[in-house]
């Protein structure tokens, strides 16, 4: 890679944009990755859709901006890139609360196995997990919605 490139690349690994990515991508893998390994039904189904769908969209971001290449996304790239990821964010943020309300609930209704003298399979400590994962995620978003929106009201118009 040329020193240029390679720069930009450990600059934004180092920067508190590139270190929450890496969190949100993390903790959304791990997110949809317990759900989808066990057994789940009815509104389940949209933690799974929140949790893939910006699972996918973080990892497209990341790696735009990880490559310097913002400007060749057409509409939302160049000046609007800070911008696009602060929506993205904000969007994120504002539908992983509902998905933890929805884990919360799967989790509470499934606490009368989480005994020791229960021998049937239960849910119970995969629902807490994934709760805790979307905690954890809807966190990371909210902090870079407060960092976003601090670099936007200075006017500043670039991630890094």
């Amino acid at each position: 890679l040329p020193p240029q490139v390679r720069s930009n690349i450990s600059k934004f690994l180092r920067s508190f944009l590139g270190i929450t990515r890496i969190l949100q991508i993390v903790f959304g893998a791990g997110l949809w990755i317990t759900v989808a390994a066990n057994k789940y039904d009815g509104p389940i189904h949209f933690v799974l859709f929140v949790a893939v769908l910006f699972w996918l969209l973080t990892l497209a971001l990341f790696f735009i901006t990880l490559l310097d290449k913002q400007d060749l996304v057409p509409l939302l790239g160049g000046e609007r890139w800070l911008c696009t990821n602060l929506t993205h964010d904000v969007v994120a943020a504002a539908l992983y609360l509902p998905a933890i309300g929805v884990m919360f609930y799967k989790t509470e209704s499934y606490s009368y196995c989480n005994l020791n003298q229960y021998q049937h399979s239960c849910l119970y400590k995969v629902y807490l997990t994934a709760a805790v994962f979307a905690c954890l995620c809807c966190l990371s978003y909210l902090l870079s919605v407060i960092y976003g929106g601090c670099r936007k009201s200075r006017g500043e118009q670039t991630v890094i």
